[in-house]
């Protein structure tokens, strides 16, 4: 339990990170680099093939591939 109280203090540093004028939004600094690509990879996928399948629909077809 010591170790847990006598740490370091990293407020200073994740201050000094969240303050830094690098043109990133606060929202973005955030989350992890990984975290927003990886959101807007699934959302547009799923947007695209919601929009695919809603086209395929238009022209009667109730399958992903062929005509029936």
């Amino acid at each position: 339990m010591a170790g847990w109280i006598y740490r370091e203090n990293r407020v200073p540093s994740y201050q000094r990170e969240y303050q830094k004028h690098d043109g990133i939004r606060l929202w973005m600094k955030s989350r992890g680099k990984w975290m927003i690509p990886a959101y807007k990879a699934v959302l547009y996928t799923s947007i695209g093939s919601s929009m695919y399948m809603m086209g395929r629909l238009v022209f009667g077809h109730k399958t992903w591939f062929g005509k029936n």
